[in-house]
């Protein structure tokens, strides 16, 4: 059906109406066949949880599309087309029932979150035959029993374990203590006892191990010895039969290091870089580098410096491809993104690249460079230090400080400066699509710099208004405006809803899928519930907790103002990525963030949105 629908194209070019729901028909049949694995996998995870708020209704399996499960509720991929499940993390839900034995099907998953459930049952004694890849796994706050498996042992590639706040009894197996990847182990709060394991790579503080009376040893309080009277037999049968057992353990050992080694070759199919392997004998190829910021390298200094793109240094993964970290001899760090499925021949990449590698502003990540080997595409970045807007928002670990009023507004109004510049001074003029926060990223200085700018379709320089989507690619889930996924188009306006809900994030503290502080009867999104805040005239009630009564009120509501106006219905009503960043420059002119020269830079190609900036600031506040 979709052969001859192309095959009729031409018959329909006379009518754009009729192309446009050719288009969004063909977005739905002709994508290649899911990865049906961890498609049963998430099938089967829904099946065995009781999900009494409905948190995961958008799991919706009828959609056949390829990468169709990247946009349920909580999942990431490794590649948005692509469906393989990177991580899972269903948090906070209120999910019953016993640990889900079908993820075993997510052969590819690294990361998994069920903390803050009222999952029960015991933790499965199999557990490294059903998550044996993860690297971070986290079991907090539920209802788990029994003991720990001593097959965790074998989850190798650990380097996150979190059993905090559950109803487990016994030892913890000495054996985990040989997880040499470990930085975080925390069992707080159980009913264990017995020596704590010693952990060969890694120094675990004794708050990891609180409210269970029972442990002992280092860095607890030492564990008491056997009596007097029972030392001896101890010691004679320990004796008797250590030589016995040595020569068994002996055997068992290599026994079981034998089939780790040939365990290990196939596993390495199954961590996301099997496609490594294919670029070894490009090595050589030299990358295509913008200017002198950093000295010339080859493929093979970055395969080096991200040790053949191993998971372990992947700091990112979203809709363009995965970030991987890279670290040079020199002590330099880099960003390394991998584009996979561009759909770009070479010459039309390198054109691409020419282009963005001009494309240059305060606010937005340096792109320093490309590669190009076979069909793999690696774009080249100046590191972030401070990772992404959204970790800094959503992802703070416990007990960390919450960024305080003129940070949140520094990166809104600078954010929306480079925004604003893309839309309206770049030339060509670039339409994002895929704005979030962790598109966002913060260097050192916390200074916002926008990434993946450029690698969505750029604008026509001669119909700067639209731009047809391609691929079907809408955004992420809870940044979408409303009309996308109607008119199959992506517009300015479409950018400024999405960063309004970023906007939104900065002012509310709230994750654009799930509202924390909502009540329990309501399952809507973060603008949902800032429709239905604003409507009840209750609109304060969405501002972050943290924020409140330190003098900037007033700043903050206008901030709240201005962000519901980026994300009204009707496209039309939105105001321009300039007009956003006049008004939000309004807000913050005290704290200097910016100067004359940069609005008049933009205000040579985006007129004079005075009245604007009053209009909405004045009102309401």
């Amino acid at each position: 059906m979709a052969v001859l629908l192309i095959n009729m194209i031409p018959y329909f070019r006379a009518s754009s109406t009729l192309i446009t729901i050719l288009v969004g028909f063909l977005l739905t049949v002709s994508f290649s066949q899911a990865a049906q694995r961890d498609v049963d996998c998430l099938r089967s995870l829904k099946a065995s949880l009781h999900d009494p708020n409905n948190y995961l209704s958008t799991w919706n399996f009828s959609n056949t599309t390829e990468g169709s499960i990247c946009r349920f509720t909580g999942v990431d991929c490794w590649h948005p087309d692509e469906n393989k499940v990177l991580n899972i993390r269903l948090v906070d839900m209120g999910l019953s029932g016993e640990f889900p034995l079908g993820l075993s099907s997510c052969s590819s998953m690294t990361g998994l979150d069920l903390s803050s459930n009222h999952i029960s049952g015991q933790i499965p004694n199999n557990i490294s035959k059903v998550v044996g890849f993860l690297t971070s796994l986290d079991l907090s706050n539920n209802r788990f029993s029994g003991e720990i498996p001593v097959d965790l042992a074998n989850c190798t590639y650990l380097n996150i374990l979190k059993l905090d706040n559950n109803q487990l009894t016994g030892q913890i197996p000495y054996q985990i203590g040989n997880l040499n990847r470990m930085r975080t182990f925390t069992v707080t709060s159980n009913h264990l006892s017995g020596p704590v394991p010693h952990f060969v790579n890694s120094t675990i503080p004794a708050d990891s191990y609180a409210d269970n009376p029972g442990l002992c040893g280092e860095p607890l309080p030492p564990c008491r010895g056997p009596s007097v009277k029972h030392r001896t037999p101890i010691v004679i049968g320990a004796a008797v039969g250590g030589v016995s057992v040595g020569a068994l353990v002996f055997a068992v050992g290599m026994f079981f290091f034998l089939r780790k080694v040939t365990r290990k070759k196939k596993e390495e199919d199954l961590l996301g870089n099997k496609w490594a392997k294919s670029i070894k004998g490009t090595k050589r190829i030299k990358l295509s580098m913008f200017g002198k910021s950093v000295s010339k390298m080859s493929l093979n200094d970055i395969m080096k410096a991200t040790n053949d793109f191993s998971k372990e240094n992947i700091i990112g993964s979203g809709r363009t491809g995965t970030v991987y970290k890279a670290l040079l001899e020199d002590g330099t760090s880099l960003m390394v993104k991998r584009l996979q499925d561009t759909q770009h021949s070479e010459k039309e990449f390198m054109s691409e690249m020419a282009t963005l590698g001009n494309v240059s502003h305060r606010n937005l990540v340096p792109l320093l460079g490309y590669c190009m080997t076979k069909k793999e595409r690696f774009l080249i970045y100046k590191f972030m230090a401070n990772g992404t807007l959204h970790e800094k928002l959503h992802d703070a670990k416990d007990g960390a400080e919450a960024m305080d009023w003129p940070l949140r507004l520094k990166i809104g109004i600078r954010a929306a400066k480079g925004f604003a510049w893309l839309h309206h001074s770049c030339n060509p003029r670039i339409i994002h699509r895929n704005i979030s926060s962790k598109c966002i990223l913060l260097d050192e200085d916390y200074e916002p710099k926008i990434s993946d700018f450029g690698l969505a379709r750029l604008m026509n320089p001669v119909d700067t208004h639209l731009s047809t989507f391609v691929n079907g690619e809408f955004g992420d889930l809870g940044y979408v405006a409303p009309e996308y996924t109607r008119t199959l188009l992506a517009t300015p306006k479409g950018d400024v809803y999405s960063f309004g809900v970023v906007l939104l994030e900065l002012v509310t503290g709230e994750k654009p899928t799930f509202v924390a502080k909502a009540p329990e009867s309501f399952k809507g999104n973060l603008v949902e519930w800032i429709t239905q805040l604003s409507s009840e005239s209750k609109l304060h009630d969405a501002i972050d907790e943290t924020l409140g009564g330190k003098g900037y009120d007033s700043e903050v509501f206008q901030f709240l103002k201005v962000a519901c106006s980026c994300v009204l219905p009707g496209h039309k009503e939105r105001p321009t990525m300039f007009e956003v960043y006049q008004l939000l420059r309004a807000i913050g002119q005290r704290y200097a963030f910016t100067t004359e020269d940069d609005v008049m830079v933009l205000s040579e190609e985006s007129g004079n949105a005075g009245p604007l900036v009053e209009l909405i600031v004045a009102r309401d506040v």
